[in-house]
């Protein structure tokens, strides 16, 4: 772990672009769309008084553009000079946002901190021992939604949660990987939202009824099998992207975002007790549709607790990451819920498909709990021989089918 985390005064971009709290909306995503930003700080006189980001915008897409964006103010984590780095991590994770304003003691703005600022610095941070860098795989998960060249730019407008969290791939009729499409490509649309004469009213369309495949940039950008984090950060930074797919076949597998490497940034900075607490893990949930009830929410909390509360008797977790990927289908309600669990011994993985959203949830902890039980009664059995004497290497074989196996494949008959 790093002696000092850098401090948000030293990550920020000084002097950011601002939108007046009367301005119209028509100006302030004329802002996003020149800079690339997703959020803007909006400002009465010198002092902050929110911000306006692209997901409200989209939201409101049939609102008119000349509506003001004090109407669609979203408010931020506050984030002061002194705040460190997995701070900030944590604060733009829980409130869903790609960038947070920094602010000084009479709450006059003194820069923005953004998630590309943390990537970009992710390598200057001595977080991992040499040889113990996570690989793209240990972070990456299945694409939230995978989109078609043909499909129309109004089903991302629908799904604009999901696109907050990172660019959809684009894929062609074969289903191989032929560009990317994210918020940024997005805002081209939404600048231009009619299109078709004045006399005929008929004649009027939405200009969300373009193609995906008329706004995705191309090619999207791709790393290979066994890519370590910081490499995927250093090439998210140098193509100025939020995000890269892992390719197999030319298909989309998986997707490594900016907020992934955030995750493991919040778990490394985790506190290190004597007795692992449930309270120190940082719990991680994304794809959620439902996430605006709360009794869904409290429902899922509860379980998340009772099942850490399980694990801290064996391990020591840091990071639970829960990502829900509903099924595009009208024909059936599954969904695949997929966990991830960061750990002092490594890193452990779960998966369920089906229709019932509390039960896959209860499933996986039950999953993860039973694979940290097995890893420490192994590791204590591996003591265990070592203090009586007897080499881990001659342990003998438990199961007699797995010793027939053994004894077949090596051509060792036995007794």
């Amino acid at each position: 772990m790093p002696a000092a985390w850098p401090t948000a005064a030293e990550l920020m971009t000084k002097r950011p672009a601002t939108v007046p709290y009367d301005a119209p909306v028509s100006r302030a995503l004329g802002l996003m769309r020149s800079h690339g930003y997703h959020e803007a700080p909006v400002l009465r006189r010198s002092h902050l008084i929110g911000m306006i980001t692209m997901e409200s915008i989209a939201r409101r897409v049939r609102s008119a553009l000349t509506t003001k964006v004090e109407h669609l103010l979203v408010l931020p984590p506050l984030v002061t000079p002194s705040t460190t780095y997995p701070e900030v991590a944590e604060m733009l994770l829980a409130a869903g946002l790609r960038a947070a304003p920094v602010v000084g003691r009479r709450g006059e703005l003194l820069g923005i901190v953004s998630r590309t600022d943390l990537v970009r610095a992710l390598g200057q941070v001595p977080l991992f021992d040499r040889g113990r860098i996570p690989t793209v795989e240990a972070l990456a998960r299945p694409p939230a939604l995978v989109v078609r060249e043909n499909d129309l730019c109004r089903h991302l407008v629908e799904q604009i949660r999901l696109l907050e969290e990172h660019p959809f791939p684009v894929v062609d009729r074969k289903g191989r990987l032929v560009g990317a499409v994210g918020v940024k490509d997005l805002t081209e649309v939404l600048w231009r939202p009619t299109v078709g004469g004045k006399r005929d009213p008929r004649a009027i369309s939405t200009a969300l009824n373009v193609e995906v495949g008329s706004i995705m940039h191309a090619p999207p950008v791709t790393v290979p099998s066994g890519t370590d984090v910081v490499a995927a950060a250093r090439r998210m930074t140098q193509e100025k992207v939020s995000s890269v797919f892992v390719v197999e076949d030319g298909r989309p597998t998986r997707v490594l975002a900016q907020a992934d490497l955030l995750g493991l940034i919040v778990a490394q900075s985790r506190p290190t007790r004597a007795r692992p607490r449930v309270e120190d893990v940082y719990v991680e949930i994304t794809g959620l549709r439902g996430a605006g009830d709360p009794a869904l929410i409290a429902e899922i909390d509860q379980l998340v607790a009772r099942g850490l509360g399980r694990m801290t008797r064996y391990c020591r977790p840091s990071l639970l990451s829960l990502h829900f990927a509903p099924h595009a289908t009208h024909r059936t309600n599954d969904l695949t819920v997929e966990a991830r669990l960061h750990t002092g011994d490594g890193i452990f993985y779960a998966s369920h498909t089906g229709w019932n959203l509390m039960a896959g949830v209860s499933g996986l902890l039950d999953d993860l709990a039973a694979q940290t039980h097995r890893v420490h009664e192994a590791s204590r059995q591996r003591s265990r021989r070592r203090g009586g004497g007897v080499p881990v290497e001659e342990s003998p074989v438990d199961d007699p089918e797995l010793e027939r196996r053994i004894r077949a494949a090596t051509g060792d008959a036995g007794p």
